[in-house]
């Protein structure tokens, strides 16, 4: 057994927490059994495989059996290989796939480790054209691995990579301390005590024969591929899941890629790590001007030289019909894929990049090292201004959005129900398939024209947050102020509207190739005032055990069975759900009102000092310690679109009355949860309950 502890306590007293509940367990003086089996036979190698898929996804796996590296961790000999052969920059096996429209992702490293053996894999997701080109794209990978071997391999690189792989353990932010307890305890399973923190970051020196050795390995004749896509056909059938399966044919002179060359040295890396000592309470405005305003919050409260940088590119008719949203995903799809060969480097140094598109238009969100964050920022805005809309890049993204929408129907399905309620009860918001439907028909040109308007109609909202101070910040956000021009106020730009789930909301039916059935019952609270929140979200901490006790428990419903609150924007709601592989949606609504019927009755014969107990668990879960930067940034950045909403929302505003900063959404919200009484009573919420539900058969899609 491993056992690893994270709390707030001194050592001191954890240690003898441990001891009063762990001693008494016996050591038996048992040993970690020795796999000797390997993972593959030398001689049913090489072999290539074809198996079938479910979703619509083509991949092509690579695997090399190899000594499992986890006793050289110290030293890292297979690192610099994956690092090499799984780079996406310039040159990269993945850029050359990429330019010629076979793959859109590539991965390298080693896996399947059992302390003896390993496997050494290359993964790649294909396109449609490169799934007939698979016997080309094997021989490129063999180039690429001729590449590294040729060229050494490279003591400098394996420095580069030390270099911030020390950065990354100097500064690394913990998240939760459940992850981090699990993450220790598995690592105490593999590496010294000394070194369960340290491990994963450890690299020593070069060993450059080691590295030869595992580079050797990396040959057609110790190789198996694996093929798998929706469309393969078998005449054999895998025993544990099913699945048709063949051998994959195999031709020899499958030809080359050009342009494989190696990576230059990464210009990105962070030279001034120095950290600022400066820290606010909260984000504070620093410009506030009629198309732009800008928020900032200095935060050394992390110990790291980091910053988290959100710019909202908003535009009033950035989601007013499915093709809107669509071209605004492609635009930030497009932008990110546009720029991968050219900024993965700045990513393997620490400087974050993502785009996304919402309901108002498109954010672009940076994280990482203070130092050299404002060149990428440059970069990308210099590209989604005046960057070649390439037709390949577009196609590309295209597909990835189409096939995303596609296989939505074989998403987890509560995950569907979840997403079908969000469909019909806010606004603006499309369905998938009216996505899939609106991405059909569109052109290059299409994204180009949707471009210029979108950049050419713009507000601009923006927030800082970490080690950089509030002068730095300003000089920043005001340069990308300059560079975007925003020419449009507040008002011009269309919020997020949550709707009121009133008595003629139809029954709502995911559309889905689920095999199974579900419920999610949906109790909406009477207004969206701070304390029909906090009324709602107490219950929701009352509702969740019981639940789940009697109908999973007890009664055997589902194995996906919970309950508590779950607001749409600042509406604030209860949800009951139960997804089930036997039991009918029907049978399930029954056992949930029987549960509400009962649940009410002891609701109302609950004492105040029991329902403290709950207020004072809301309360708890709402002044939560942020575990990360990037994890306290996002939670500013919402509870500052919802600000924004209120104080633009007279309905909000007069029964909220939020104005001022936005602060943390919590200390208002936490202060009415531990004043919450039993006024938020389910009967009110059951008048306004929906379900979502599916029996093991598609239905019709709902929303939009």
């Amino acid at each position: 057994m491993h056992l690893a502890v994270v709390a707030p306590q001194p050592l001191d007293e954890l240690e003898k927490l441990v001891a009063e509940r762990f001693a008494s367990v016996p050591d038996r003086g048992l040993e970690r059994p020795e796999i000797a089996t390997p993972l593959a036979l030398p001689e049913s190698l090489p072999r290539r495989v074809a198996v079938q898929s479910l979703r619509d996804s083509r991949q092509l796996r690579f695997f090399f059996p190899v000594p499992d590296p986890v006793a050289e961790y110290r030293h890292k000999p297979a690192d610099l290989i994956a690092h090499l052969l799984g780079h996406e920059g310039e040159g990269s096996l993945l850029a050359a796939l990429r330019q010629a429209g076979w793959a859109d992702g590539l991965s390298a490293g080693v896996s399947r480790g059992d302390g003896r053996h390993a496997l050494f894999t290359v993964s790649l997701s294909l396109t449609p054209e490169g799934a007939e080109q698979r016997d080309a794209i094997e021989a490129s990978l063999f180039a690429a691995i001729e590449t590294i071997r040729e060229a050494g391999p490279e003591a400098w690189r394996y420095a580069q990579q030390a270099r911030l792989a020390e950065q990354s353990f100097q500064f690394q932010q913990h998240g939760s301390p459940l992850q981090d307890a699990m993450r220790l305890a598995m690592n105490l399973a593999r590496f010294p005590v000394e070194d369960v923190q340290y491990a994963d970051y450890r690299m020593d020196g070069f060993d450059r024969e080691r590295t030869r050795d595992y580079l050797a390995a990396l040959t057609p004749d110790n190789l198996i591929r694996l093929y798998s896509a929706p469309d393969v056909e078998g005449e054999q059938t895998s025993p544990w899941f099913n699945a048709p399966w063949r051998d994959d044919t195999h031709a020899a002179d499958g030809r080359l890629l050009d342009g494989l060359a190696l990576p230059e040295p990464n210009p990105y890396i962070a030279e001034d790590l120095a950290l600022l000592d400066s820290q606010d309470e909260r984000p504070r405005q620093r410009i506030d001007e009629p198309a732009f305003a800008f928020w900032h919050m200095a935060d050394a409260s992390f110990d790291t030289p980091k910053a988290e940088w959100r710019f909202s590119l908003q535009h009033p008719r950035a989601a007013e019909a499915p093709r809107a949203a669509v071209l605004a995903r492609l635009l930030a799809g497009w932008l990110e894929d546009s720029l991968n060969e050219a900024l993965y480097p700045a990513r393997l140094a620490g400087q974050g990049v993502d785009a996304y598109a919402h309901a108002r238009g498109i954010t672009l969100a940076f994280s990482g090292w203070r130092d050299r964050q404002e060149v990428v920022m440059e970069r990308v805005i210099e590209q989604l201004q005046r960057g070649e809309i390439e037709p390949a890049t577009f196609e590309r993204v295209r597909y990835r959005l189409q096939r995303e929408w596609r296989n939505a129907p074989q998403d987890p399905l509560h995950r569907q129900a979840n997403r079908t309620l969000a469909e019909a009860l806010v606004r603006p918001q499309w369905p998938s398939a009216a996505l899939l439907e609106a991405s059909e028909g569109l052109t290059t040109e299409d994204l180009r024209d949707f471009r210029d308007t979108f950049l050419g109609e713009l507000r601009l909202e923006a927030m800082a947050v970490g080690n950089i101070d509030a002068e730095q910040a300003d000089t920043i956000a005001r340069r990308v102020a300059e560079a975007l021009a925003p020419t449009l106020s507040a008002d011009a730009i269309p919020e997020l509207v949550p709707l009121d789930a009133t008595t003629d909301l139809p029954t709502l039916t995911p559309h889905t190739s689920r095999e199974e059935s579900i419920l999610l019952r949906y109790l909406q609270g009477p207004d969206r005032s701070l304390s029909s929140q906090a009324r709602l979200a107490v219950l929701g901490q009352l509702i969740d055990t019981p639940f789940y006790q009697r109908l999973r428990t007890e009664q055997q419903l589902g194995y996906v069975v919970n309950a508590g609150y779950s607001p749409m924007l600042d509406a604030p709601g209860l949800a009951l759900m139960v997804q089930s592989p036997e039991t009918e949606s029907e049978a399930i609504g029954e056992h949930i009102d029987a549960f509400l019927d009962d649940f009410e009755a002891t609701l109302a014969t609950l004492a105040e000092d029991d329902l403290a107990v709950y207020r004072q668990a809301v309360h708890a879960e709402l002044t939560r310690r942020d575990t990360s930067l990037g994890g306290r940034t996002d939670r500013l950045w919402r509870a500052h679109g919802l600000w924004r909403y209120r104080v633009r929302s007279p309905r909000a505003v007069g029964r909220s009355g939020a104005r001022g900063e936005p602060r943390r959404a919590a200390p208002g919200l936490a202060g009415a949860a531990r004043r919450a009484d039993r006024a938020g009573r389910l009967r009110p919420g059951r008048r306004a309950r929906r379900c979502a539900g599916a029996d093991r058969a598609p239905g019709a899609a709902a929303g939009g």
